[in-house]
């Protein structure tokens, strides 16, 4: 554990390390609480593009777990920060929601289907029939496909519902156009949260529960790999995979612990 001695910034995945669903995980709070009494550099990621920064503050602040808004880092933030640096038009057709929606009007972005530079895919709750035709037809006359996450499923109120990957799939499908994915695995979702934090690779660490998104995008974009066995993840699983994380922990509240004990040692 000597390593983490040298971790001066920190990633942490959000469901399965903080919170299930909107129940606190054990140590989730201690630990916010002692990166913000520490003024230590951090960010929540989630690959989920539906909230807004704020809506997922308030909705971890209801479980108790005290995260600023400006400490919250999403697929949809990552893919604005993205397109905001792609030369040409910043002109997009976009399936999502609020927090892919505000992400890409702040970065300057004008919503149009009038031949638009990008079509951008993120999670949607009213997906229709004429958004999938007018983004295959648009694909298909030039504009650059984009897409939040790969996630093909997810958790809904009752149950497992499709998500981005799952209609990213349909429109690569009707189009034969692949979309460039920002979110996790892709490291390009951690490198632009560092630029956020003004982190460097060599002294962060990524936390996270899943072997094939957290860790395999921590371990390509050069942070220090801590996976939580509190989510998807187990100590079995970690066997199928050819690379290996640098620490593998129960949960958070084992850092909390071990973050503590550095301080007073």
């Amino acid at each position: 554990m000597h390593q983490l001695r040298e971790i001066h910034s920190w990633l942490t995945d959000m469901d399965g390390v903080l919170v299930h669903g909107s129940t606190p995980l054990p140590g989730a709070t201690e630990l916010i609480e002692h990166w913000l009494t520490t003024d230590t550099p951090f960010l929540v990621l989630t690959n989920n593009s539906t909230f807004t920064a704020r809506d997922l503050a308030a909705r971890l602040h209801r479980s108790g777990i005290p995260v600023p808004e400006e400490r919250i880092w999403t697929s949809a933030m990552a893919t604005a920060d993205f397109l905001k640096n792609q030369p040409g038009e910043k002109t997009a057709f976009v399936i999502g929601e609020a927090g892919l929606t505000m992400a890409l009007y702040e970065a300057g972005f004008v919503m149009t289907d009038i031949d638009p530079a990008f079509v951008v895919l993120g999670e949607s709750l009213t997906l229709s029939w004429e958004s999938l035709t007018i983004a295959t037809r648009l694909i298909l006359s030039g504009s650059r496909f984009v897409a939040t996450n790969p996630d093909a499923n997810g958790p809904g109120t009752h149950g497992v519902v499709p998500a981005t990957g799952a209609v990213a799939a349909m429109l690569t499908a009707a189009t034969g156009r692949e979309p460039y994915i920002v979110g996790k695995p892709n490291p390009m979702m951690f490198r632009s949260a560092m630029n956020r934090i003004e982190a460097h690779s060599e002294s962060t660490a990524m936390i996270g529960d899943r072997m094939d998104t957290d860790m395999v995008a921590g371990m390509e974009a050069g942070l220090h790999t801590i996976l939580v066995m509190s989510g998807v993840a187990s100590k079995e699983s970690i066997t199928k995979f050819p690379y290996r994380p640098n620490t593998v922990l129960d949960g958070v509240a084992d850092l909390v612990r071990i973050l503590k004990g550095t301080d007073e040692g």
